[in-house]
């Protein structure tokens, strides 16, 4: 053919072929990198001291995940500012897919009612991964206070006024909201004192420092196991089949106050629907590892799962129950 000779070939259908390759080849490019994930360590952060809740379930899971991905899965514990600090970092970390956050109910939902200023919006800039578990709050004092009941609790509190203090994981956290409610029904003062951990919320009330704490069930019990606290009421509506000894607050004779303490791993908002997916994927199969919930069940905890859209809907159900509840108690932070 003469090279001075017309293409038979229209130059916009042979520019839409080329379009159409690179397309193919950038496709095929993006699905090798998604394969590729992971290739360094994940992160997962917990906004929380060593030996608290989230950390207890987040060890759990990193152990069982890592084999899963292929590569190691980190633990970050970066705690303060009542778990705000660490999930605030994850919510303006790059979503890159390497990090991740597990929190809690405070930070993660009835801090945005509490908080006038949040340098974060756990609902915009955090997406949900999955539900990782939850556990009933154990109301406790010391072995040797004499309190033997809530209602005792509650009757100490009403004939000294002034003179009690509680112990929480921290500002806005459940473990403070559910006191608070509980002070609200009953017409009852006690001063809060927040802490950075549930570990250390006992150990202040160990050390006589606070009087009683309504904290997470894993804190509480190993110290009832060796004589040190007594157990006064479980926070969920029914009795943990956990701890079935331990009453309700019905069935403590004060007005019914249901919460869970609940544990939820989050990613940056803009981390890719693939990794999202994967990561829900792999760690709902670690939670219904029958390993897995034994050791859970050691720690007083339920592993629970589900997808991100349960999740989303979860919280979203919890900010329409706890935001009347928050506002009632006249709590904020400025």
């Amino acid at each position: 053919m003469n090279i001075l000779t017309p293409t038979r070939f229209p130059l916009n259908r042979l520019l839409a072929r080329c379009a159409v390759a690179t397309a193919v080849a950038l496709a095929t490019v993006g699905a090798m990198a998604q394969q590729a994930w992971p290739n360094k360590p994940v992160r997962i952060v917990v906004p929380y001291g060593a030996g608290s809740s989230p950390d207890v379930i987040a060890r759990l899971v990193a152990d069982k995940l890592s084999p899963r991905l292929g590569q190691p899965v980190i633990i970050e514990n970066r705690a303060g500012g009542g778990g705000n600090n660490g999930t605030g970092a994850v919510a303006k970390s790059p979503g890159d897919g390497y990090t991740f956050l597990i929190s809690t109910n405070g930070p993660l939902v009835y801090n945005t009612v509490l908080y006038k200023k949040l340098p974060y919006d756990p609902f915009t800039e955090l997406r949900p991964v999955v539900l990782a578990g939850g556990q009933a709050n154990v109301c406790a004092v010391r072995a040797d206070s004499g309190i033997t009941t809530l209602k005792e609790l509650v009757d100490a509190m009403k004939k000294n006024p002034g003179k009690f203090n509680f112990s929480s994981t921290g500002v806005g956290s459940l473990s403070q909201l559910g006191v608070e409610l509980l002070k609200v029904k009953t017409d009852t003062f006690a001063v809060h004192i927040p802490y950075a951990s549930s570990p250390l919320a006992i150990l202040a009330i160990l050390q006589g420092d606070v009087q009683f704490a309504c904290v997470p069930a894993v804190a509480v019990m190993p110290q009832v196991k060796a004589g040190k606290m007594r157990t006064l009421a479980v926070s969920t509506a029914k009795r943990s089949q956990l701890m079935p000894d331990i009453p309700t607050m019905k069935e403590a004779g004060l007005p019914e106050i249901e919460n869970l303490a609940w544990m939820a791993i989050m990613a940056p908002a803009t981390t890719p629907n693939d990794i999202v997916q994967r990561m829900n994927q792999e760690i709902n199969a670690v939670l219904a590892m029958p390993d897995v919930k034994e050791k859970l069940h050691a720690q007083y905890m339920e592993p629970i799962g589900g997808s991100e859209q349960d999740l989303q809907r979860f919280m979203q159900q919890e900010l329409r129950v706890m935001t009347p509840v928050i506002k009632r108690t006249g709590i904020s932070v400025e």
